[in-house]
């Protein structure tokens, strides 16, 4: 890892006014000059850890319907801009997630009964953070943020070559960890999701706002379509390897529209000026749309098939979660030693296992 210390550096360029889209609402390829999408093998990836990611969080808004949990905060709609932060990551990096990102956790290979462990009341976030490089849920909005920029800078100090994805909404206060991770010029991207919408603020008008004080704060800024995963993969990937290479942070802005309340099982949102971005259009059927106009996953019959599978293998994900979250599987997520939990099927490629000796970072 290249190492970075407080300096002086010039000033970053401006944000792009136009958010960064590689694929449109339906499913069409858009040129653009500073970015190109993954490979197909990365685009049916980002599908299906969406696909998968959408009827766990569907799950869980069920259970807590039903009062398995106590609460559930639902990011349907929000698939993209959790999915392709998450598996724009390295295997050393870490994640620092906020507590509407179970998608996200989910997708980076966290067990996912272990992820609701929060939303039962639990004062143990259910996971080990170190197995998993990934901190626990934030509930205090955007103090993850500074989470990242310590954990980092700790890194880089110890000579590790460790970068940080810390996801937040459009509310909070995150100026603090701005400014350190500035002058520190820590390897830490902020991907800021939202629909303009945050709570006691009124909404932009629809059109471009400014990236979240990306210039103010000596940072790059990047504004992305949010129910683009393409663009999302692609943009989050190379600020984070400039990142690492002492590039300095960076915020990326990713707008989308979440169908859901902001917790609890009340009914999906009503029209409002955020729903404009509703009409972008939804973030899986836009990558499924492009794998069927390209043929990525075999000829018309093959690619049928291949969907229904991916049907079939999210419904057995639901089960799973379901049937070990049934109340009478008992309502401890820490099983004595040597308690067996009941398998559930991974998302491969994500889950991390833990090393000898392994310490934070």
């Amino acid at each position: 890892m290249k190492h970075t210390d407080e300096r002086s550096r010039p000033a970053p360029p401006p944000p792009s006014v136009e958010p960064v889209r590689l694929v449109d609402r339906h499913g069409l390829r858009v040129e653009h000059p500073g970015f190109t999408a993954p490979d197909g093998a990365r685009l049916a990836g980002l599908h299906r850890a969406m696909v998968i990611g959408r009827r766990f969080d569907r799950q869980a808004r069920a259970l807590a319907g039903q009062g398995r949990l106590a609460v559930y905060p639902s990011s349907a709609g929000q698939e993209a801009s959790q999915v392709g932060g998450v598996l724009a990551l390295s295997d050393q990096d870490w994640l620092f997630p906020g507590y509407r990102d179970s998608v996200a956790l989910v997708a980076h290979g966290v067990d996912p009964v272990e992820a609701l462990t929060l939303f039962r009341g639990d004062w143990r976030p259910g996971y080990d953070p170190r197995r998993y490089r990934c901190a626990p849920q934030c509930t205090p909005v955007a103090t993850n943020a500074s989470h990242a920029v310590g954990l980092t800078y700790a890194a880089r100090r110890e000579g590790r070559d460790v970068a940080a994805l810390a996801l937040t909404g459009d509310g909070g206060d995150t100026d603090e960890a701005y400014d350190f991770a500035a002058v520190w010029n820590t390897p830490v991207v902020f991907l800021v999701r939202g629909d303009h919408r945050a709570a006691g603020a009124p909404p932009y008008p629809r059109g471009p706002a400014p990236v979240h004080g990306a210039p103010g704060h000596h940072r790059k800024g990047y504004r992305v379509d949010g129910a683009d995963a393409a663009a999302v993969y692609a943009v989050v990937s190379r600020a984070l390897a400039e990142a690492r290479d002492g590039g300095g942070p960076a915020v990326v802005e990713a707008v989308a529209y979440r169908e859901d309340p902001r917790s609890g099982c009340a009914p999906p949102r009503g029209e409002g000026p955020e729903s404009g971005h509703r009409g972008e259009g939804d973030p899986i059927t836009r990558v499924e749309a492009l794998l069927r106009a390209e043929g990525l996953l075999g000829d018309p019959g093959e690619t049928d098939r291949a969907l229904a599978a991916l049907g079939s293998e999210a419904e057995e994900f639901a089960a799973s979660v379901r049937e070990r979250m049934a109340p009478s599987g008992g309502r401890d997520p820490h099983p004595p030693s040597g308690g067996v939990r009941p398998a559930v099927p991974p998302l491969p490629g994500r889950r991390r296992e833990p090393a000898d000796g392994a310490r934070m970072p």
